[in-house]
């Protein structure tokens, strides 16, 4: 089966770009924080392969097949399946001509449904995953599957109509559809945390990943998320197991990966991007943390299909 990308390549450029949710909407929608249609191979638009937005989307995919890589994970694409993404994680995707199901783009300020409660939507088990690995969920009752093509099929004609009763129901459908793939989706029992020390990991793993070239310290990130650095370090410790530290350095990491991987900057321009003091210390920084030399691992990468 022939398989194709369903984004337009235009090869490697010197960052990973990163798109507004009007690059993905039709011009009479583009005052508005959402899009929501079906997902097929007729849908196409011209942006840079790979790539990252900065607001959330769902993926639902009822046929084909293919692969999404989203960051340093890869997934097979096996349908009734639905896709999580973040703002700021670097994806592409190839899916089969035959692809068909239902996508919905959205902002955090159109989702909020209730404004006393800003974090609702980062406390879903898919948005800023503590674990960094966000696997599609794989609807395996066929009653899940055709009561969420329902949802999405409702939310698409809602949002025809523009107005403003409309708009509210579709923000209704999109927590319905939130919520009940968050009953679903599958998380391991010790990842399984509650109350405010989960919620200040995720609000610490969202603030991280938009600050990530400014090369911060400790104390700045905690200042951020008004705590102090030891609370942040024994909530980090207690509930994953990681130090503050730890953290940062490992979304560093997959920062510099990214790039190493998916663009044309020298390992000079991508030192200089994320605020190394120098090259020489930034080269020593990766190769201490990955055994190897930028280089290499950006020539390894390069080996591979």
């Amino acid at each position: 089966m022939r398989i194709f990308r369903i984004f337009e390549s235009m090869g490697k450029s010197n960052l990973i770009p990163v798109y507004s949710l009007q690059a993905f909407s039709s011009p009479e929608r583009r005052s508005q924080q959402f899009q929501i249609e079906t997902f097929d191979a007729n849908r196409h638009y011209q942006v840079m392969y790979p790539h990252r937005h900065d607001f959330f989307e769902l993926l639902f995919l009822l046929k084909g097949s293919g692969s999404y890589a989203i960051d340093n994970n890869h997934y097979e694409i096996k349908p009734p399946c639905v896709f999580f993404l973040s703002p700021g994680q670097a994806h592409n995707i190839n899916v089969s001509q035959d692809i068909d199901g239902f996508i919905f783009i959205f902002t955090s300020d159109f989702y909020q449904l209730d404004r006393s409660n800003p974090n609702r939507l980062i406390e879903f088990p898919f948005f800023y995953t503590i674990q960094q690995n966000n696997p599609p969920l794989h609807l395996k009752e066929d009653a899940d599957k055709l009561f969420l093509a329902n949802l999405f099929e409702r939310g698409i004609k809602e949002a025809e109509k523009n107005g403003t009763t409309s708009l509210e129901l579709l923000r209704s459908i999109l927590d319905l559809i939130l919520t009940f793939c968050s009953n679903l989706y599958p998380v391991d029992s010790e990842l399984i945390i509650k109350g405010k020390g989960h919620l200040l990991i995720k609000r610490f793993y969202q603030i991280l990943e938009g600050n990530l070239t400014k090369n911060l310290t400790i104390n700045s990130y905690a200042g951020m998320l008004a705590v102090t650095p030891n609370h942040l370090t024994q909530t980090l410790k207690q509930l994953t197991g990681k130090t503050t530290l730890d953290v940062i350095k490992s979304k560093q990491l997959l920062e510099i990966k990214r790039l190493l991987v998916h663009t044309n900057m020298s390992v000079s321009e991508i030192s200089n991007y994320m605020n190394f003091a120098d090259q020489s210390y930034f080269s020593k920084f990766f190769k201490r943390e990955t055994g190897v030399l930028p280089l290499a691992f950006r020539n390894e990468s390069l080996k591979q299909p």
